[in-house]
């Protein structure tokens, strides 16, 4: 069967399944959401915005719809086998969270149900989840966190909180983190800062990438998108703490758990926007007509608490620009 005819009955699949998910809501039937993450529990203020979008726009558990979560806790190596459970109920709709490593994974379990990217951390055409961002085809769609200045941003920021620092060791995680690892180095070169890369592929790695990091001797710390490292935060922060030297996070979340400053977007943005996807297919709309679009809203939240710790009188510039101060 040539190409084009093979899409042509896979949007015809995908089509079907929709009407069916339809079908299922006129006749009482709840639809069912699938929910593939390698967070550790469904209680999290991101799978509260989803729920709570997806009861704004009249989906009610037990009534409508039921959630299926498949939540790894953090072991990616269970995650092609919750997708395969799955697609096995099977759910209408698969949601990913954990970026594009977990996508794929959905992917490879299913050409034919809808599956919406939650919080794809760097690039989906890249992954080769999607054609484009404008038009994805086949059945992934949804939301990046990755926007390609944001990497950049946060070095100029952690240089103007610390203007003497010219060692930085960078986390980072290669299931996610190359995109943003790529601006980081560009944004290095051009503020005269040495990097020092450190890898972290696993939970188990952290402690003694740090130590790694540590007798290399940097002046502050980067930590670079990640699901793992979102995960393992309060670890990761701990660790920052002993060691007393200033950083920089990717999520709100970090500095709200004791993080110095963060910036980057609202994830749980994303998940909202998600549930709003989730309700455009059920109500007929191809999965791979739909944009793959990125962030819109960006957090600036610092920590004085943390900074007074550490000695750290920070800017009035970066004060003035912060969405929230922690004290």
């Amino acid at each position: 069967m040539r190409r084009r005819d093979l899409l042509v009955v896979l949007a015809g699949v995908i089509s079907a399944r929709t009407r069916d998910a339809r079908a299922q809501q006129q006749a009482g039937k709840p639809v069912r959401i699938g929910i593939l993450s390698p967070a550790p529990q469904s209680s999290t203020k991101v799978f509260d915005a989803f729920r709570v979008r997806l009861r704004e726009l009249g989906y009610i558990e037990s009534k409508n719809i039921t959630i299926e979560y498949r939540l790894s806790a953090g072991d990616m190596g269970r995650l092609p086998g919750m997708a395969a459970d799955l697609v096995r109920l099977p759910v209408d709709i698969i949601v990913t969270d954990g970026g594009e490593r977990v996508a794929q994974i959905a992917r490879a379990a299913t050409s034919e149900i809808p599956i919406v990217m939650a919080t794809a951390a760097g690039d989906p055409v890249g992954a080769g989840l999607a054609t484009s961002f404008a038009a994805p085809g086949g059945n992934t769609t949804g939301f990046t966190l990755y926007s390609p200045e944001l990497s950049a941003k946060r070095l100029q920021l952690l240089k103007e909180v610390s203007p003497k620092i010219e060692r930085v060791a960078v986390f980072w995680d290669p299931t996610s983190g190359r995109p943003a690892l790529r601006s980081t180095e560009a944004a290095a070169a051009l503020l005269a800062i040495q990097l020092r890369l450190i890898e972290i592929a696993t939970p188990g790695e952290i402690d003694i990438r740090f130590e790694t990091a540590v007798d290399t001797h940097p002046e502050a710390f980067v930590i670079l998108p990640g699901a793992m490292f979102w995960n393992e935060r309060a670890r990761i922060i701990a660790l920052v703490a002993k060691h007393r030297l200033p950083a920089v996070y990717p999520e709100r979340e970090y500095a709200e758990d004791g993080g110095l400053f963060a910036y980057g977007p609202d994830v749980a943005e994303n998940f909202r926007r998600a549930a709003t996807y989730v309700d455009k297919i059920l109500r007929g709309a191809k999965p791979g007509e739909l944009p793959i679009e990125q962030p819109t809203l960006f957090d600036l939240v610092v920590n004085l608490k943390t900074a007074n710790e550490l000695g750290l009188t920070m800017p009035r510039s970066i004060l003035a620009l912060a969405n929230e101060v922690i004290e």
